[in-house]
């Protein structure tokens, strides 16, 4: 829906990863990623705010609930805490690979 449907240009390109729904089923937060800079990210979350309603209704419409969870987005932090995780690890390794062997002797042989 937020790709075909809601048609605010302040949505950028975005990735839903996950949506936690109360037990009740009376709220839903959905968990977003995107590209871009700071402000980009800032006019993707107040468009989602501002098509929230527009989505909650169309849910309604096609699930036919009696009640339907308010949405509450949020950017989640922890795709890029991962991308910075992957990064220092990709960084440790290439500084290990690029120091000399210390257990490794040119001039000696086993044979």
């Amino acid at each position: 829906m937020l790709a075909r449907e809601v048609h605010d240009p302040g949505i950028g390109f975005l990735t839903i990863t996950h949506v936690k729904v109360s037990p009740d089923l009376q709220a839903a937060r959905v968990f977003y990623t995107t590209l871009g800079t700071e402000s980009e990210r800032r006019a993707t979350d107040k468009a989602l705010h501002r098509a929230a309603s527009f989505l909650r209704y169309q849910i309604g419409q096609r699930l036919r609930l009696r009640r339907v969870p308010t949405l509450e987005f949020q950017f989640d932090k922890s795709v890029e805490t991962q991308d910075r995780v992957e990064r220092l690890l990709q960084e440790i390794h290439e500084a290990e690979a690029a120091k000399p062997d210390e257990h490794h002797d040119p001039d000696r042989h086993d044979d």
